[in-house]
């Protein structure tokens, strides 16, 4: 993985509740590579909130040639006491994100946690 794509984590989220989160693909323009992550945030109202924060926040200080796509969203109940994480729905202005990539991330960052997905709600 190129050294920029290396500094951005693949998972951030709030540690507890029901939220709307995004798949996004960071791409690394002098590499050419790219890797997806995902954010989610109760303070957000809206999907596209969640995709500024990205631009605005993590890559300015992660180096030059970075460029994000966000391919989809949904919402996450995240029950921390459970240690369980369900993942769900899609995003009105983005369409439905490929949960299974998400949930494949999260697994990563939550190996303890029972974490599904549905197709189910909105």
């Amino acid at each position: 993985m190129s050294e920029p794509l290396d500094k951005i984590p693949d998972v951030i989220i709030d540690p507890n509740g029901v939220f709307k989160y995004i798949l996004v693909y960071v791409h690394d323009d002098n590499s050419k590579q790219s890797k997806p992550i995902v954010r989610g945030y109760k303070k957000c109202k809206f999907h596209a909130d969640i995709y500024e924060t990205i631009g605005e926040d993590e890559l300015k200080n992660c180096g030059a040639g970075l460029d994000t796509e966000c391919v989809g969203g949904g919402r996450i109940n995240h029950n921390a006491p459970a240690k369980t994480i369900k993942v769900y729905g899609y995003s009105q202005g983005f369409g439905k994100a490929d949960h299974t990539i998400a949930v494949g991330l999260l697994k990563k960052k939550y190996p303890d946690y029972e974490i599904t997905w549905s197709d189910e709600g909105y």
